[in-house]
């Protein structure tokens, strides 16, 4: 079940990641190049590593992790919403 959780939290990181990556917020503009670069791929590449692990742990037998991405997960959505309607 914490997976599955997991696996959502992710689904909802990856949306949150690609709708500011896509935003032209004035704040990119400070991010290296090759961050930004392939649409992207590298920061998204990133959160999947971050996921990945996450699942991968929480399934065997480290439910803090789940705690943890959850915790990464709610700093995440907070800061697109600020990006995303303009707060910052």
């Amino acid at each position: 079940m914490l997976v599955i959780v997991l696996f959502l939290l992710g689904i909802g990181n990856f949306a949150v990641h690609k709708a500011v990556l896509e935003s032209g917020h004035p704040m990119l503009d400070a991010l290296p190049a090759f961050y930004k670069s392939g649409g992207g791929r590298v920061s998204l590449g990133f959160e999947f590593v971050l996921l990945l692990v996450a699942m991968l742990l929480a399934a065997n037998g480290f439910p803090g992790m789940g705690v943890a991405y959850g915790i990464y997960s709610l700093f995440n959505f907070g800061t697109a919403w600020l990006v995303l309607t303009g707060r910052i």
